[in-house]
């Protein structure tokens, strides 16, 4: 405290021990002009334990520089680096920097020397200020400061009863132009770490964009490499490095590069200008400045829907000779950026090359301005350029605001957080283990910092910042280089404010009167001078389309495309031709190429005159001139032709083509024809393998498995071979219900008894409701009318290339005079010599012919048959086959026409961007649309779309022949053969009736079972069936006494078998019977042919 005290009450001394220091060898390489109170508490005795780097004791007796070892050996990194001061030149323009600062703030400090006591208890908040090198504005910066303090202190702050934060913590270091990177590094660590500071304002106006500028950009990057958060304003960011914004802890209070090329870009659109040229050198930034105009633009195009266009971007070189590449282009409006001294350089070389005449504008932004008002000669009148103020009076405005910012942000970082020792970085540039090199919250005080809202100037958007540490809403000055005298013939040129842009209002223009090129009152245009083009068209939807105007306006709608000349008049809608002499009718014209048209009038900048030729053919050579379009091409009667006009070899000897704006080729156009439906649709629901699955497996399964379960059934058949009584099921009848079930037939049936051959019934049943569904809705698909066309491969299908070969001869055909016709008669003259009979005048001919059945192919361009397909009211259009002869549309200019290569550079601009593409979706796609609304029903099938069905029935018929016949087979050679009294019990398992035929007294109990049921209805009837019923009753008479004899010969035969001793008489009797019961077989036969 004694040191302190008498260091603050004496001056001499002071002065005296800073000399004593310089003459001891002492480098004040660390600290920079210091200040006075820095360099008092570096002396307090306090501080030598803590830091005893402080102390200078052992530092002046070893005659040494500020820092140790590790001090050292940073600066051996650097020491190749140039433009270090001598010694003794630096050490006495720091001593007398610190004597001058140590002297102004003398008084101070012995006034708060008791409240240091008192505060040194408290945690301390330390901020660093590095602000430009000067002499004479110290006493400013320190008024500055105190000033902002004494604000701050006015605001309710909490943080300031946790930590001490006073004008003394605040240590302010100075950097002198192009520093060296070993001085900017101890300047970091010697003046800032070791005082613990928790952010730095980094304040400087100068705009050398040099390696003044490299040496700010390595600052930045070294406290953000220790996360030790910037609040800068510097009058050249424009050439800082930008880094991304989670990885940059800067926060910038001057304007960026990004606001002056909106501040730019607003200018273009207040003056209608759509396109402009980039100049820049290679001065620090200029890749961040593009960066920022493209940026810019998009903005604009996203948000105001004003589409800018860069013409391109020159780099100059050193003598800027390049700049010569602007004379070949339409640039007319040039951004600058630049350094002031290398835009004199530019402008004079552009003034050399007639770059800066009164058709040209320059707009610079605040780089080549600079703080002054005068410019140099070489810049020309009428310049116009965005600036900010980045005088001394506007830093040292600037200390306050960046000082509000820090308190705001450590205000609302200290409520958030609930450590106090937050605020201490404790970073060191030296390795030790109390010390660390990055600080780690230096992330989160950066993000309070950059959240801070302040209300700095009444009217204006409060202070806030975006997402890159960049100002949200910043004003600029829009400046004009005008005459100093009001003449306006005075050489002497001056930086006049004639406006501001504000970047909070969306349009945020104000512009007074300005002094254009040339002292003109006149704004230039963007572009060179329009010129005019006779362009020749045909008609050839949709690329143009021709409609009559508005018959009371007499102009053409909006809708309706432009007005061309139609050299004699065309029927349009329907109208009549009677009464129409060859006169100039002006029609409207519309579609792909007067929209392509349009746009390169917009972009190049020229007038046009749609001319219809009075030939109406796209042109081919014949007899040795050419017609139609390529004929006033080849005599230069226009200028240019826009409109489906393909490119091939011949055309382009007499015309200039450029790239073509949509490919073509030789497609051909079908007509469908209404087909029948197939004879065996009703099978294609499923393919053979289901059909083999359902009919050969399922059916077979099923059946069987039914009647083996009855069979089983106790209920049943019991797993006896003869058919119990009453029983009416079989083998035969279990397939009939299997088909009755399956195709849900309305007929007569009979169950099973069995219990689980019911239920497998059922089973069955559900397949065949599911089985049905989905044949059901399947069928309905294939049971339509079905469309034909002549499906051709292509041009070179057997069918067109030998059309004679055919019965009847294909009939095909194209539009005469056309790319179409001469591609066909030099590749295929039999096809060409076939197809002349069926050419026809014009496309739309063509196509009815195709749809009359008059034609069965039409060949044309594929893009133009596309486009007829797709608006076809019917429908009944198509394309078939691969193009041929591949080319495209291109728009066709004399021979050495100029307007060649601007015309290919736009073209190829539009396809790359998508704009012919969508030109192309607009026009040429769509889906036709029938017209016929009444025509929404089903029409009646004919017969032979129903013939299916007959087919079906036909084929069951003839399979029923077949069965007939299988019948009578059976009947006449196979029945009687079966024939037997005890054969039908085992057929009668296949088939009920099978078995009762078999068998002699169920065919007799049958014929009975009818006989009773039957009535006649007249008297022979009746006599016949009572002759029938005695002889029956005879037969059944003969049929039980048959029995009775048969029952004892049976019980003669086993008692014989039983006792082999009977008597002869026993013999006798069973050789008796054994003739009866003969006898009765042989007259069963008989009997049977009665019945």
């Amino acid at each position: 405290m004694k040191l302190l005290i008498h260091t603050a009450t004496g001056k001499t001394a002071l002065i005296a021990f800073l000399i004593h220091l310089a003459i001891s060898g002492w480098c004040f390489t660390g600290s920079v002009a210091a200040g006075g109170q820095n360099f008092l508490r570096t002396m307090e005795p306090s501080n030598w334990a803590s830091n005893p780097t402080n102390n200078p004791a052992p530092l002046a007796a070893t005659g040494g520089t500020i820092g140790n070892s590790a001090t050292v050996r940073k600066r051996s990194v650097y020491a190749d680096y140039p433009g270090r001061l001598p010694l003794s030149t630096m050490t006495m323009m720091r001593v007398q920097e610190s004597a001058l600062y140590a002297a102004q703030s003398a008084v101070p400090a012995a006034a708060s020397a008791s409240a240091l006591v008192s505060d040194s208890l408290m945690k301390r908040v330390s901020l660093g200020l590095l602000l430009p090198h000067t002499t004479f504005r110290v006493r400013e910066y320190s008024k500055a400061v105190q000033t902002a303090m004494n604000s701050l202190r006015k605001q309710d702050l909490s943080f300031i009863n946790t930590y001490r934060f006073q004008v003394s913590d605040i240590h302010t270091d100075m950097l002198k132009v192009n520093p060296s990177p070993t001085a900017i590094l101890d300047m970091v660590c010697e003046t800032f770490l070791k005082r613990n500071v928790s952010a730095i304002l980094f304040l400087s106006n100068t705009e050398l964009y040099g390696r003044n500028t490299a040496a700010a950009q390595y600052f930045l990057q070294l406290t953000n490499y220790l996360r030790i958060p910037v609040v800068a304003w510097n009058a050249d960011n424009s050439g800082l490095e930008k880094r991304s914004a989670g990885n940059n802890l800067v926060i910038q209070l001057a304007p960026s590069a990004f606001h002056q090329a909106n501040a730019m870009l607003s200018l273009l659109k207040r003056y209608s200008w759509k396109q402009f040229s980039i100049v820049t050198s290679t001065v620090a930034g200029y890749r961040e400045f593009i960066q920022a105009v493209a940026e810019a633009a998009y903005k604009f195009e996203s948000q105001n829907s004003y589409k800018f266009k860069i013409l391109g971007t020159v780099l100059v070189n050193n003598n800027a000779s390049n700049l010569g590449s602007l004379l070949g282009t339409e640039a007319r409006i040039l951004l600058l950026y630049s350094t002031r001294e290398e835009a004199r350089s530019i402008l004079k070389t552009a003034g050399q090359m007639g770059l800066a005449g009164d058709k040209y504008v320059w707009i610079v932004t605040q780089s080549v301005i600079g703080s002054t008002t005068e410019s140099p000669p070489e810049f020309p009148v009428g310049m116009l350029g965005v600036h900010f103020e980045t005088t001394d009076n506007q830093l040292t405005k600037s200390i306050s605001t960046a000082l509000k910012v820090f308190v705001n942000g450590v205000e609302a970082f200290h409520r958030e957080s609930n450590s106090s020792s937050l605020l201490s970085p404790k970073v060191s540039c030296e390795d030790s283990a109390s010390t660390s090199s990055r600080w780690a919250q230096g992330e989160q005080l950066f993000k309070y910092l950059q959240n801070v809202r302040i209300d700095v100037d009444p009217g204006r958007p409060p202070l806030e910042f975006d997402a890159d540490g960049t100002r949200s809403s910043v004003e600029l000055t829009i400046v004009n280089l005008q005459p100093s005298n009001s003449g306006g013939s005075g050489r002497e040129l001056l930086w006049r404010q004639i406006g501001h842009w504000h970047s909070w209002k969306k349009d945020g223009l104000d512009i007074q009167d300005i002094v254009w090129p040339g002292h003109s009152h006149v704004p230039p245009e963007d572009g060179p001078d329009k010129f005019h083009l006779k362009v020749a068209f045909l008609e050839e939807p949709p690329f143009i389309s021709i409609v009559p105007p508005d018959p009371v306006s007499g102009r053409c709608p909006v809708s309706h495309g432009v007005p061309c000349h139609v050299g004699n008049h065309v029927p349009l809608n329907g109208e009549s031709d009677l009464g129409h002499s060859a006169r100039n009718v002006t029609q409207c014209c519309s579609g792909f190429c007067v929209d392509l048209l349009e746009k390169f009038s917009d972009d190049l900048g020229f007038t046009y005159e749609l001319i219809r030729v009075d030939d109406p053919k796209f042109g081919t050579h014949v007899n040795g001139r050419w017609n139609g379009l390529m004929g006033a091409l080849a005599n230069r009667r226009v200028d240019m032709v826009m409109t489906s006009l393909t490119v091939n070899a011949e055309r382009e000897h007499v015309a200039d083509f450029t790239i073509p704006f949509m490919e073509t080729g030789i497609a051909i156009l079908v007509a469908k024809r209404t087909g029948i439906i197939s004879p065996t649709a009703f099978l294609e629901p499923f393919d053979t393998a289901s059909w083999l699955l359902v009919g050969v497996v399922a059916i077979q399964v099923a059946a069987l498995a039914i009647f083996l379960f009855e069979w089983l059934s106790p209920s049943g058949y019991n797993m006896q071979l003869s058919a119990p009584t009453n029983q009416r099921f079989s083998l035969f009848r279990t397939y009939w219900l299997v088909w009755a079930i399956l195709f849900q037939a309305s007929v007569n049936i009979d169950c099973p008894r069995g219990f689980t051959s019911r239920f497998i019934s059922n089973v069955w049943a559900t397949f065949a409701v599911v089985f049905l569904a989905i044949y059901t809705a399947n069928l309905a698909a294939f049971m339509i009318t079905r469309e034909e066309f002549y499906d051709l491969s292509g041009v070179e299908d057997p069918r067109l290339i030998s059309p004679k070969s055919h019965e009847p001869p294909f009939r095909f055909g194209t539009v005469f005079n056309t790319h179409t016709e001469a591609t066909i008669l030099k590749h295929y003259k039999e096809m060409h010599y076939h197809m002349r009979n069926y050419n026809l005048n014009e496309i739309r001919a063509g196509i009815e012919a195709v749809k009359r059945g008059e034609l069965d192919a039409f060949l044309y361009d594929g893009a133009v048959l596309d486009y007829l397909v797709s608006q076809d009211e019917e429908c009944r259009l198509l394309t078939v086959g691969s193009w041929y002869a591949m080319t495209g549309y291109g728009v066709a200019f004399p021979r050495g026409s100029k307007y060649v290569a601007p015309f290919n550079e736009k073209l190829l601009e539009y396809i790359e961007n998508g704009d012919v593409d969508r030109l192309r979706r607009f026009w040429l796609t769509g889906v036709c649309k029938p017209y016929k609304e009444e025509r929404q029903f089903s029409e009646p099938l004919s017969t032979e779309q129903f013939l299916s069905a007959f087919l079906l029935l036909l084929s069951g018929i003839g399979l029923a022949f077949l069965l007939l016949a299988l019948e009578h087979v059976y009947f006449h050679s196979i029945r009687p053969h079966l024939t037997s009294p005890t054969t039908g019990a085992c057929c009668s398992l296949i088939s009920i009736n099978m078995g009762k035929s078999l068998t002699f007294r169920d065919a007799v109990f049958e014929t009975q079972d009818r006989l009773r049921s039957h009535r006649c209805r007249d008297a022979i009837c009746r006599l016949h069936l009572r002759r029938l019923n005695l002889q029956l009753d005879c037969v059944r008479s003969r049929v039980r006494q048959l029995e009775k004899q048969l029952g004892e010969c049976n019980q003669l035969i086993g008692t014989t078998v039983n006792d082999e001793l009977r008597s002869v008489e026993v013999e006798n009797n069973l050789i008796e019977c054994q003739a009866t019961t003969r006898q009765a077989l042989e007259a069963i036969p008989e009997m049977e042919t009665v019945l």
